[in-house]
């Protein structure tokens, strides 16, 4: 039987493999695919990407913490999620059915009423795995999960790719959305082997709505917060500039989420395992903070460092614009996988309540920030947006002192090693390599420069994290099972 610690490692494993390949596809797939495809068409989708977001939002309900939260969650609750889940992923698709040519009518764009109709579809088929999800989700199988995710990617990517070149637009981007949340809906049930019985109780339900609506609130924020300048770009300014922004926030999110996919499949369950024990969440918490800052720090503002290059190499010139915005994001999605871990242990201790405010703050902050801006064009409104992302931090730190006892001092110590060094290191790259001309020979001296000094330093210094880290991974390669 494994420990918790063990579950965590492989948690932890799994999903750093799973993330990696998913975010290498991801770069395949979106290569081919901003190669062939313009600004305009990534903006087209990009102004719906809210409504998709918040449909998605809606029909899980919060239901998949809501299930992992219970102590002993049994079929009757998880049928009645499903059943639950599936009325309103309808419910609302109709509604936005309907709706359609008042978005169309609010961008000024007439394509967007089917498009919108369309892209929609997704949530209607994601509202029937979310009992499956949440089967996983509370069972820790993070590995059947990575599998399920990889082979949806693959799937969706490989269709957007055909339908791109077909000549068919920002369509094959809409679908792909949609083939990814069907394959997925499918391979949740076939590996969680649970199966929805004849609906007769809806107790279970009634009995978590009132932590999963805090959620849902939440999440719903959440998605507005994410997708803030979708909304203001393509109101204020033209479908290309949304497709730049859509572009650079792209990349910034396949980095951020490595490693936030990783905390998200593993902390909440472990903390969630170790409530009633303070001192040990807390300690889980520390470790976890020192994995998430050894990797997010390095990976997001190296990012950040080589960003033109990245975009001119990879996606060619007519996408340079995005580079300046990918170089702010990366910044704030430097502190993102934090936040994510830090909101988990709130989750895990009961307080969607506490969990909601702050979400619902953040996006108000971020609201009131960027439409006072929006006169001044877009760089200054998402250097605003970025400053507010960042200084957040400290609202979710102070969420988790009052949970756990964890020190602002403490916090620092934690993460600080790994924030000073990266830092450090991108600054001396950038001056380093701001001579060369070549921009494939810049590209990778400004890495190699970021990379082998900052594993080496930590490695020499005796950094526990990355030494159990690799020891963990090299026994798991050979074979071995000794605990982690």
């Amino acid at each position: 039987m494994s420990t918790l610690k063990e579950k965590t490692a492989q948690g932890l494993l799994w999903g750093g493999l799973s993330n990696g390949l998913q975010q290498l596809l991801n770069l395949v797939i979106g290569i081919f695919l901003a190669r062939r495809l313009s600004e305009a068409d990534y903006g087209m989708v990009g102004m719906v990407t809210i409504f998709t977001a918040l449909g998605a939002c809606l029909q899980e309900g919060g239901f998949i913490s809501a299930l992992n939260k219970r102590k002993d969650a049994t079929h009757r609750d998880f049928n009645a999620v499903f059943y639950t889940s599936v009325a309103i992923g309808l419910a609302f698709y109709a509604l936005i059915f309907f709706c359609a040519p008042l978005i169309s009518w609010f961008y000024g764009v007439p394509e967007l009423t089917p498009l919108t109709r369309y892209v929609t579809l997704s949530f209607v088929i994601s509202s029937f795995s979310t009992a499956p999800r949440a089967w996983l989700f509370r069972n820790m199988m993070v590995r059947e999960t990575s599998l399920m995710t990889l082979i949806a990617l693959a799937t969706s990517g490989v269709v957007a790719i055909a339908m791109a070149y077909g000549g068919m637009a920002y369509w094959g981007i809409a679908t792909q959305n949609i083939v990814y949340i069907s394959v997925l809906a499918l391979l949740s049930f076939y590996f969680s082997k649970w199966r929805p019985t004849k609906p007769t109780d809806f107790t279970p339900v009634r009995e978590m709505i009132g932590f999963s609506s805090r959620l849902i609130i939440t999440n719903v924020f959440t998605i507005i917060n994410n997708n803030l300048f979708s909304v203001i770009l393509g109101k204020f300014y033209t479908t290309r500039d949304v497709g730049n922004y859509t572009q650079a926030n792209k990349w910034n999110t396949m980095g951020s989420s490595l490693i936030s996919n990783i905390i998200y499949g593993v902390a909440q369950p472990v903390f969630t395992k170790v409530e009633d024990d303070r001192e040990r969440q807390k300690a889980v918490l520390r470790k976890m903070l020192r994995f998430t800052a050894l990797v997010t720090f390095p990976l997001m503002l190296g990012l950040s460092l080589v960003a033109k290059e990245f975009i001119v190499i990879l996606i060619k010139e007519k996408w340079l614009d995005s580079a300046g915005i990918l170089q702010m994001l990366c910044l704030a999605g430097a502190f993102f996988p934090i936040c994510t871990l830090l909101s988990h242990l709130v989750i895990s201790r009961g307080h969607s309540e506490a969990y909601m405010w702050s979400t619902i703050g953040q996006c108000l902050a971020g609201l009131t920030v960027a439409l006072s801006l929006s006169p001044f064009g877009i760089h200054v409104m998402i250097g605003a947006y970025v400053a507010v992302g960042i200084l957040w931090t400290g609202v979710w730190l102070w969420l988790v002192h009052r949970e756990t006892g964890l020190t602002l001092m403490e916090f620092l110590k934690d993460i600080s090693p790994y924030l000073l060094l990266a830092a450090s290191l991108c600054v001396g790259a950038h001056f380093a390599a701001r001579g060369i001309d070549n921009i494939y020979l810049r590209f990778l001296v400004k890495v190699l420069l970021v990379a082998v000094p900052y594993v080496g330093i930590l490695w020499i210094l005796g950094s526990t994290i990355m030494h159990e880290g690799i020891k963990y991974l090299l026994r798991k390669l050979k074979g071995e099972h000794r605990k982690f």
